[in-house]
């Protein structure tokens, strides 16, 4: 779906008419959190967001798997595989398995990690178990009270924040601020913060908070230099990729937002590729997107794009790898009452 631009705005006729179905929704979303879920009988890191739409959980939980693998922790990834029709669980198979299989953001996490795509977490994380994982770092799933976490990252987007602070449909958020705080472990801040938009809540709180950002990979990005370009994606935040190109030196003539998961058309593609044909431009998009590419009827798109990957830098480095590890030994404490 396309995020309502009302989401993102104080006020508005729209919030307000939707605002009964968001205190329902809010309290169903509540009182799931309360729940504790079952043990997985390792221990589990869950990166999350207190939103719809993008915030940057992927190479959060990347980055994650990633510091546990450096310390021989054998990291499994959980996903849902949102997007994908393989029920699961299933391991996936970073260069067999397509997007419409497993989804576009497992075929990402496959490359740093084992990962396991199971709509059912208890099942998916029995999955990992019984295929070697130390630990299982999952991929969304925070407001899922189906497997118990014994961490709970929330991944923010500065930038944005909340929008207008409301609850599903009349906002963004997944379910009312205050149990979702008190629900986390730690927050991550990803890009620069905008005070307007962020929370007091937020920077007041007393969890340990992490602030990072998403930094392009240097060789690719030398490449583009001097380049004109045609972006697309079909992403939560379309916008925070235009910007990141932007803000890198890459001159963006064009942008072509679609909706979050969006499974590009011939269509789609014959329009991309002569836009920029005629205009002398280069197609950019996102790693996500690419994935998404690799369908028979979208190989001439797939062959004419680049991409500009990105990966999570973390200003608090140490700290955030030490709570990282810490998690392994959080399943050792008994499950709250």
């Amino acid at each position: 779906m396309r995020e309502p631009a009302f989401w993102w705005r104080a006020g508005g006729a729209a919030a307000a008419l939707l605002a009964t179905f968001a205190v329902g929704y809010g309290a169903v979303a509540a009182r799931r959190l309360a729940r504790q879920g079952k043990r997985a009988g390792i221990p589990v890191l869950c990166v999350g967001n207190p939103t719809m739409g993008g915030a940057g959980k992927t190479p959060t939980a990347i980055l994650a798997s990633e510091i546990l693998t450096q310390a021989g922790a054998k990291p499994f990834l959980l996903s849902r595989g949102y997007g994908g029709y393989l029920a699961g669980p299933v391991r996936v198979e970073a260069d067999t398995h397509r997007s419409a299989e497993v989804g576009d953001e497992p075929l990402l996490l496959a490359r740093a990690a084992p990962t396991i795509v199971s709509r059912d977490r208890v099942a998916g994380a029995a999955a990992a178990r019984a295929q070697g994982a130390g630990v299982i770092v999952m991929d969304d799933g925070f407001q899922n009270p189906s497997l118990y976490k014994d961490r709970s990252l929330l991944v923010i987007d500065a930038r944005r924040g909340f929008g207008n602070g409301k609850v599903f449909p009349a906002g963004p958020l997944r379910a009312p601020l205050a149990p979702q705080l008190a629900k986390a472990d730690a927050l991550m801040l990803i890009g620069e913060p905008d005070a307007a938009r962020l929370d007091a809540r937020i920077t007041a709180s007393p969890l340990p908070t992490f602030h990072g950002t998403l930094v392009p990979d240097a060789a690719e990005l030398g490449a583009l230099q001097g380049l004109r370009v045609l972006a697309f994606t079909g992403i939560g935040s379309p916008d925070k990729f235009f910007a990141t190109l932007t803000d890198v030196g890459i001159e963006v003539v064009e942008r072509h937002p679609f909706p979050d998961h969006y499974r590009y058309t011939p269509a789609d593609a014959k329009t991309l590729l002569t836009r920029a044909h005629k205009a002398g431009l280069t197609l950019i998009t996102t790693e996500k997107d690419r994935v998404r590419l690799r369908e028979p009827t979208l190989t001439a798109l797939a062959a004419k794009t680049r991409t500009l990957p990105v990966r999570l830098a973390v200003t608090e480095a140490e700290a955030f790898r030490a709570w990282v590890l810490d998690t392994v030994s959080q399943s050792a404490k008994p499950t709250p009452t």
